[in-house]
Order: structure tokens, then C-alpha cells, then sequence
């Protein structure tokens, strides 16, 4: 067997490979003899069928078999005794002559190479990592939340500003039948809460569902439509009232602090402040780094400039999915595809430069971690080592968790990588205008 190669360009390569006789010969032979032990012909007993009849019946098939295991074994080692980076699978090239009656064979295969470039993570412009910090407003409005949830609910004879109101929304033709609790909060502008500022128990209220709510996906949960729905629906409902109640706040003292926290964890109101501001913007650092992730992938995508086999890449996404595509989908589909190809192949070249690799300890620790976290909202706060293991165990065995959290962990190296290498300037934002600016 003879393989060569020859580069067409920079991304571009043809392999040729060439099987002779000698190459294939022994192991067809081989098949053919068992084929005939075990041959069961009309005519003939078991074992003694001639074997001019079982070439004849078997051979072709068992040839192109044996030839294309034979191909697809060598070329595969071909790659990668020859280090080649490969983009896609290699392409075989058509052959409408081939003469499978020959005793030599050639076929050629076409390699989408991948491209070499340098990463630079310095950027001239900088690049911001927002440090999303809670605000006064913001946990102040939290530990009225916390007091609402925990405080007693009073019946009301009428709807007050901030009464809970439960009730049913309905619309016939759009078999609308929902029920809901409320507050006035949810409802925009000021006419529509107005509306039912003094309402009691059995007053139906009849509202439009264009601009009902601050946000316009309250439409599916309140009135339970489906999300496709929900945009655009412009109908009249109904609401009717079925009970009325206020929540009195429960009293910041020393009983709340120990159901929300633990006994003795917070002993005032300023460490109730101070402990809502930690756990808020814990939360929040991970809704910053991921900003901070996304946006330092666009720029390496926009600035890290290099070529791509996009001919070959088209070509070989015509066939490689379950139903082969036209040459016009292959395009459409590379151009949609072509930034997240590009970026792959810059995160493999930073995890190669810099030596970026998850260690099974790394993933065992990760693992427990996720599971304390986990147990503690379910009131659990102090499992045994022991414990946490063996559950850890548990996941550790199946390969999809493993995949799942070693990209994860692999995207934290990767995100320590940028604060450590790349541009960055920090800015301090609340939350309301984080999500005022990049979400809204």
C-alpha cells in the first residue's frame, strides 16, 4: 500500500492511496473459506460447496469489504502519523470508472486543512467586565419581599394597592380559563391598575391584553397561552375576582433571622442587609462573567483574522448529516455555522498554547461542590465527606455528566485565562441598569 499527498493550497490536500493485491488478498481469501464451512446451497452439502461457486456468489461483496476497511483503517493512521489537522472527515473523490475486477485499486480523498494563526488576547480597546454590585433600593425592596413572604395574609373586603388578587381570566373564543393570584405591580401603565383600585369579591373586570402587562411574557403564565400566543395577542378578557388579601409584613427580629439563615447566623437588621448584598451579588458575579465571556469570544472572533477552507467545509456538510443537503443549504448552513467554527478553532489553539487541561481531581471536587449546593436548598447544609463522595461517584459514571461539567470547567480555565491575559477594565453596575442595558 502506497499513500501520498498532495497540497492544493495552504487548506486545501488530495491523499491518494494505493492498494495492491498483496494488501487485501489474505484476508479475503480467508472470509471465503469460512464463507464455505458454513455455506448452505441447494444441491451441495454443508462444507463442500465448491469454492469457483462461492467466489462467485460472495466474492465481490466480500472485496469491496474487506478494500474499504482497508482504506478507511490506513488513512485514518495516515492522519495521524502525519500530524495533519484535519476540518471535517476527508472527502472521497468520485470514481464513476472504478473497475472493482482489477487487482490494484486508487482512491483519492479530499482534506479541508485547518488554518494556522496566533491568538492575540491583548486587545487595544479594552474590554469591560462588569461588577454588577445590589444597591440599597434593591435590598431594601428585598427584605420587603422577605417580609411579604413570611408575613401573615388579612382577608380584604376591596382591592387596594397592594392587595394579592386572586381570580380567573377568561376569554371564550380563545378558551382562556385561568386561574391566577396577582398583584397590581404587574400590570402596566396607570389606568389598568386603577381599574381595579376598590373592586371586591365577584367584580369582573374586563381588560385588553395589548400592553396588560410590564412584561409581555406575563401573557403565557398568567393567562396560560402558548409563547407563539402570547406575541401579538390583542383580545379582550375578563377578570373576575375570587378572594382579596394583604400580607402583613412579618417583624425583622430574631425569628426570622433564624429561619431564613440558620440559628444565630444574623442577629440584626444592617447583617440581614449585608448578607442579602453577599448572596446577591455572588449571583450576580456569574451573570457579569458571562457577559464578560461572551463578549471577549466576539472580539477574539472579530480580530483573530484567518482563512478557511469554506469550498471544502460546504462540500463535506453536504453529506455529513443524516439527509444530504443541496449545494445552496451546504452554504446557508457554513454561513450560519462559520463564526462558531471559527471560534472552536481559536479556544482549541488558547487551550493548546497555554497548557489548559481539566484533571479528574478538578472534576471530583467540582462535582461536590454542585452537589452541597444542591442539598443545601433542600435544607441540608452540613452532608458527610462520605456522602458527597459517593453521590459524586454516581455522576462521575456517566459520561454525559462528565462531558457536560469538564466543558463547564473548561470555560471557567478559559474565563481566568481573559482576566488574567486580555484587556480588561472593570465597571461597577446595579443590576437594574445591568439588565436595563443588555437585556431589555
Amino acid at each position: 500500500m502506497n499513500i501520498t499527498r498532495e497540497n492544493i493550497d495552504a487548506l486545501n490536500a488530495v491523499v491518494k492511496v494505493d492498494i495492491a493485491k498483496e494488501d487485501y488478498s489474505d484476508k479475503v481469501e480467508k472470509i471465503l473459506v469460512d464463507y464455505r464451512k458454513s455455506a448452505n446451497i441447494p444441491g451441495f452439502r454443508k462444507g463442500h460447496v465448491p469454492m469457483g461457486m462461492v467466489k462467485k456468489q460472495y466474492g465481490k461483496a466480500v472485496l469491496v469489504d474487506e478494500v474499504n476497511k482497508l482504506l478507511q483503517d490506513a488513512l485514518g493512521k495516515y492522519l495521524v502519523e502525519e500530524k495533519l489537522d484535519v476540518l471535517g472527515n476527508p472527502l472521497p473523490k468520485a470514481q464513476d470508472d472504478l473497475n472493482w475486477d482489477a487487482e490494484a485499486f486508487t482512491f483519492e480523498f479530499e482534506l479541508g486543512l485547518a488554518p494556522q494563526f496566533d491568538v492575540i488576547l491583548k486587545s487595544k480597546k479594552a474590554i469591560t467586565h462588569y461588577n454588577i454590585v445590589a444597591d440599597d433600593k434593591m435590598i431594601d425592596d428585598q427584605i420587603v419581599h422577605i417580609q411579604k413572604q413570611y408575613g401573615k395574609i388579612v382577608s380584604q373586603t376591596e382591592v387596594a394597592k397592594n392587595s394579592e388578587i386572586t381570580g380567573i381570566f377568561s376569554n371564550e373564543e380563545k378558551e382562556i380559563d385561568s386561574s391566577i393570584m396577582i398583584t397590581l405591580d404587574k400590570l402596566k401603565g396607570k389606568t389598568n391598575p386603577k381599574k381595579f383600585i376598590g373592586a371586591k369579591v365577584g367584580d369582573v373586570i374586563t381588560l385588553k391584553t395589548k400592553g396588560l402587562f410590564n412584561d409581555d411574557h406575563d401573557l403565557m403564565n398568567f393567562l396560560k397561552v402558548a409563547h407563539d400566543d402570547a406575541h401579538g395577542l390583542e383580545i379582550e378578557v375578563n377578570f373576575t375576582i375570587t378572594e382579596i388579601n394583604d400580607r402583613e409584613l412579618a417583624d425583622l427580629d430574631q425569628e426570622l433571622f433564624d429561619k431564613l439563615f440558620g440559628k444565630g447566623k444574623v442577629t440584626s437588621v444592617s447583617e440581614l442587609k449585608e448578607k442579602i448584598k453577599e448572596d446577591s451579588e455572588k449571583q450576580f458575579s456569574q451573570q457579569g462573567d458571562q457577559k464578560l465571556l461572551n463578549d471577549v469570544t466576539e472580539n477574539l472572533v472579530e480580530n483573530t483574522k484567518f482563512d478557511l477552507p469554506a469550498s471544502f467545509l460546504q462540500k463535506w456538510m453536504q453529506n455529513a448529516g443524516e439527509e444530504a443537503m443541496t449545494e445552496e443549504q451546504a452554504k446557508e448552513e457554513y454561513e450560519k455555522s462559520e463564526k462558531s467554527m471559527r471560534y472552536q478553532l481559536i479556544e482549541g489553539k488558547l487551550i493548546t498554547d497555554h497548557k489548559l487541561q481539566v484533571q479528574f481531581e478538578e472534576l471530583k471536587s467540582y462535582s461536590m461542590e454542585m452537589i452541597k449546593g444542591q442539598m443545601a436548598q433542600f435544607g441540608q447544609m452540613n452532608p458527610s465527606d462520605k456522602e458527597l463522595e459517593d453521590i459524586a461517584a454516581r455522576i462521575l459514571g456517566n459520561q454525559d455528566e462528565v462531558k457536560r461539567m469538564s466543558e463547564q470547567l473548561m470555560s471557567q480555565k478559559l474565563l481566568n485565562l481573559y482576566k488574567t491575559e486580555a484587556n480588561i477594565k472593570t465597571k461597577d453596575i446595579t443590576y437594574d441598569n445591568f439588565v436595563k442595558e443588555f437585556y431589555s
